[in-house]
């Protein structure tokens, strides 16, 4: 029941977020998931409705460069961020809004923003 009740806490702090911010074509929202062994990132046109970019840890070239470092979640957390970056600046995007989907700034949710940040994107 508790575990319920936390997830219902998350999903009301991400309403109440997502009420304050919203994305455009020339800042994005940066929405982060995390779940309990994968993280995921997108870069989202709320005007449009559409998915600009993605990543996430599930993808192979990702998983690659986690079996070369023998690391754990928070390390696999920051190379998704700076994939999301990469591919931000790819598509000519450098400032977005960052959307932690109700989670604490800490750890992972940290850890995707400041590998953004490193790819060149501000918030």
């Amino acid at each position: 029941m508790s575990a319920l009740n936390g997830k219902m806490r998350r999903v009301v702090r991400h309403k109440r977020l997502r009420s304050k911010i919203s994305g455009t074509a020339e800042r994005p929202r940066l929405a982060v998931y995390r779940s309990i062994s994968h993280i995921y990132a997108q870069l989202i046109d709320d005007v449009e409705g559409s998915t600009i970019a993605a990543a996430s840890s599930l993808e192979n070239e990702l998983k690659d460069k986690d079996k070369d470092k023998d690391s754990g979640k928070i390390s696999i957390s920051k190379v998704v961020g700076e994939s999301i970056g990469r591919r931000a600046s790819e598509k000519g995007i450098s400032e977005i809004v960052f959307d932690r989907g109700g989670y604490k700034y800490h750890g992972r949710i940290k850890a995707v923003a400041e590998g953004a940040r490193e790819a060149g994107l501000k918030f």
